[in-house]
Order: C-alpha cells, then structure tokens, then sequence
C-alpha cells in the first residue's frame, strides 16, 4: 500500500472517496454530529444528512454520499468517532482502519482522508492515519485458492500540515505500521509453513533488509549455553529448535544503557504430555505471537533509528508429545544454574522465557522487556480487552504505560507481591513450572521473575489479545500484531531520555 500526501482543501481533491470522522458533541449543540474537518464546502456537503439525524458520530458509523455537492470526490464517506471530548489517536486509528475495510469489498483501490486536528498535534494525527490504514489492509485468507486481491493501493493523507513534518510522520506511520502486519504475517502462518527452522529464516531476511544484526542457532548452541529450560521444551519434536538474536547497534549509541527483548517462540503447542483438549488446538500456531512481536518491534525499530542499542531474542520450539518428550516430575536445570521441577508440560512458555531473560543479560541488557501468550488465567482475568502487565521496577512500568497509551494499545498492571512466589516452591527443586489454578497470570509471572534478578523488566502476557476472534470494522479476524507498538514507542522515549537511569 503507498501512501501520499495532499496539502489541498479536501473539497478540491479529486478522488474515488473522500473519508472524514464525524463526533458527537453531545447534548446542546446546534447539530449532535460535527464533521472533523475545517473546509465548509466538505461541511456542507455532510450537511443534509447530518441534519437529518441519520449521522450521528456514534462509534465506527458509516455513512456514503455519492456525488456529494460541492466536491470533486466521487463519494464522500462519513466515519463516526463517537464522543468529541474523548476523541483521540486511538478512536482516529480504528476510524482510518474502519475506512479502508468499508471500502476495500467495493473493489476501492484508493481513497483520501482527512487528518483532523488532535489536542496531541499533528504528527499524531497522521502517524495514527497511517497506521490504522495498514493494519486494516491486512486479511488473512492466505491460502484460499479463490482469494481476490481487494488490497487498499494507494491511501491519501489529507492535511495542511508543514511538508517535512507531514513526510516524517508518515515514515514513521508506515514503519510502525508495516511491522505489526509483518509480525501478523508470521503468527497466521500454519505451523507446518512456521517451524522454528523457518521463523528464524524469516527473522534472518528481515534483519537483512533494515540492517540488523542476526545470528538463529540451533540445538548443538541451546545445549553449550546449558539452556535446560529451553532444551527440555524442545526435546520432545523431530522439528529442531532455533535461537534466535537480532542485534542493533546504531552509531553513536552509548554502551549503556541496553534493551533487551525477548519472546516466546512457540510455534506450535500441544501441551506436550500434558496434552490440551482437541477443541480449539488449531490455534495454537499463535503460540508464537510473542516471539514474532519481538521480530516486528526490531523491525521497526531499525527502521526509525532510535540511538539505544537493543538485542531481540526469540526462543523457539514446538512443544509435542513423544518418546522423547520431557514428563511431569521431571527436574530441569535452567541456564542460571536454577533448578525447575516439572508439574505440567503444558506450561513450557515460560520454560524457554526463562532461558531467554538469563541469556539477555548475559549479552548486556541493563532493561528488559519479554512478550509472550505465557497464560489462559491471563485471558479469564482479563478477557480479550486488555494485555496483561507485570513490572519489577515502578519507573520503568511508569515509562512504559505512557508509551503504551501513545500506541494506543490496553493494557492492564497486574501484581507481583512476593507471597504468591509460595505457589511455584518446590520440595525436590528450586521452583515449580506451575502454581495451580489460582493466579495463574500472576505465578507465571513470578517464575519468570526469578531469571531476572534485579535487572528492571517488564513481562506482557499478550494471551488475550494476540488473536481477534471476531471480523471488526477496523481490523480483520486472526493475529493482532499487538504490544509492537507499545515496544517501538517504548524503546523510542528510552533513547531519547538515556534509559531510566
């Protein structure tokens, strides 16, 4: 998808639609619904229909005008933002996004919207245009063989903003954009189209492209660092594991501090011997979407240049069932020299995690981040509306929230109070790979803990929302690309403010 600037009135912009966001203002005033843009020709064209009371500005209401008077659109689409006072750049990315799939099953291949003007300014409004057009263009019906090709071509940006701030804007739009739908791209793959093997080739070419550093190292690596977590994840698929360590070191960047990211890499999970029921197993490709959040977040961040090095890790495997696979009891010795006593098989996410935090701070990561659908109790606890948070360090999860907020992605703290670390002690080992039904978000958080030591970090148990269930108007059914956003924004502030020192 390219996407243009056009600095002129929209009503002078010749086009196949023209979309514009309407709110609602609410109770007293002249007309409830208001059209987010300051050119009266634009306005009255909305006018009639507006009057009418058949636009109301509700959240993601469509309406379309073809022909509308006064423009040199073809068709003029009206987009409801919901409330005025609440309007910001995260209803303005599902409004772009809602634009792009209103459009797209009518075989319209181009279309300009306006960026209204936010209280945050103008680089977000058109950063969340963009974005929100990418995400939306995305569908995941790669393997139908009548699949028709309804990708949106060309998105216009209309805004009277300064050309170079406008042309930023959309570089980093894009950059933010197109790496969420890269790492969707990874995570709706068929898991024998997505091996460990392969998703480490596609991390390979990715970090070609952008400049990026990247070693994947197989089993003969896993077993000389002494990753026993990982390993034991492992041991039970004919399908070899990957290591998997991107690198980026711009020029300039101080030696600390470091970010480290990791991800689960799960690319397919049975439950190993502790087996998962049938129903709903197929998705269990998604395992992996934490992983490939990592690969998409050092994607973009290669891409926007912050001056920080970072070291994205993924720790892939599948977890099967054989022979060879690791059994309930069983005692494994982590890369930390921790001891871990097996309660149940299905709980190897944070296995291989384990590894991967150890490792990061053996390659220098003063801070970490790590990503993963690490729990079902996650999503009983908190559905598939918000992505759970857990943070060792208030400074760096108070950082991190205001980022999260800027990509606009929900997310919600949940606690590490260290009486629930009671649940995962061992008799015959240091801890246990499972604390029990209750606060299962929260103890496997606490596991994950104890790889950490001190080292200030930040676990996002993404369960819930790595997968959308439901077709919504701005966005499509299946992977999420969620917390890349929330990652890149992260590591973009952390740059620019020397870490949290």
């Amino acid at each position: 998808m390219d996407i243009k600037l056009n600095f002129q009135n929209p009503a002078e912009i010749e086009t196949e639609c023209l979309a514009v966001a309407v709110v609602d203002e609410g109770e007293g005033s002249a007309n409830k619904a208001k059209v987010m843009t300051a050119d009266a020709e634009v306005r009255n064209a909305a006018h009639e229909l507006i009057a009418s009371g058949e636009v109301t500005g509700k959240i993601f209401e469509t309406n379309l005008i073809h022909k509308p008077h006064g423009l040199k659109a073809k068709r003029l689409l009206l987009i409801g933002a919901g409330k005025a006072k609440n309007f910001s750049t995260y209803e303005l990315r599902k409004v772009a996004g809602t634009a792009v799939r209103y459009l797209k099953p009518k075989s319209i291949k181009s279309f300009a919207i306006v960026a209204p003007d936010l209280a945050s300014g103008v680089v977000d409004s058109i950063k969340s245009v963009v974005e929100g057009s990418y995400v939306a263009d995305f569908d995941p019906d790669t393997y139908k063989s009548d699949r028709k090709d309804l990708a949106m071509q060309t998105v216009t940006v209309v805004t009277d903003a300064d050309k170079k701030i406008a042309e930023e804007a959309v570089r980093e739009g894009r950059a933010m954009g197109e790496s969420q739908n890269f790492a969707r791209v990874l995570v709706n793959e068929p898991s024998n189209r997505m091996t460990p093997t392969i998703l480490g080739q596609h991390a390979k070419k990715m970090c070609d492209e952008v400049g990026l550093k990247c070693e994947v190292y197989g089993a003969d690596k896993i077993k000389e660092l002494k990753m026993g977590a990982f390993w034991s994840v492992s041991q039970g698929s004919d399908e070899p594991p990957a290591l998997i360590v991107m690198t980026y070191e711009p020029a300039g960047a101080p030696k600390e501090p470091v970010l480290g990211l990791i991800g689960k890499g799960i690319t397919f999970d049975t439950g190993g011997i502790s087996i998962k029921p049938a129903d709903g197993m197929e998705k269990m490709k998604y395992d992996m979407a934490g992983g490939a959040t990592m690969i998409g977040a050092m994607r973009a961040i290669a891409l926007l240049k912050p001056k920080v090095k970072v070291i994205g890790i993924v720790c892939a495997s599948e977890n099967m069932p054989s022979g060879k696979a690791q059994k309930p009891g069983d005692v494994q010795i982590a890369m930390s020299g921790k001891s871990i006593e097996i309660i149940n098989t299905d709980a190897e996410g944070r296995l291989v995690l384990a590894d991967g935090l150890h490792y990061a701070r053996q390659l220098g990561a003063t801070h970490m981040i790590d990503a993963a659908t690490l729990t079902g109790a996650c999503v009983v606890a908190l559905g598939s509306v918000n992505a759970g948070v857990f943070a060792n360090d208030d400074r760096m999860y108070e950082r991190f929230s205001q980022a999260n907020k800027l990509a606009g992605e929900k997310m919600w703290r949940l606690p590490l109070d260290q009486e629930y670390f009671e649940q995962i002690r061992s008799s015959i080992a240091d801890i246990m790979n499972s604390g029990g039904r209750w606060g299962g978000a929260v103890t496997a958080a606490m596991f994950l803990k104890e790889f950490v030591d001190t080292t200030p970090w930040i676990h996002l148990d993404i369960a819930g929302t790595a997968w959308i269930e439901d077709n919504k108007s701005w966005i499509a059914k299946g992977p999420s690309g969620v917390a890349v956003r929330s990652i890149v924004e992260f590591t973009r502030e952390y740059a620019a403010n020397g870490g949290l020192k």
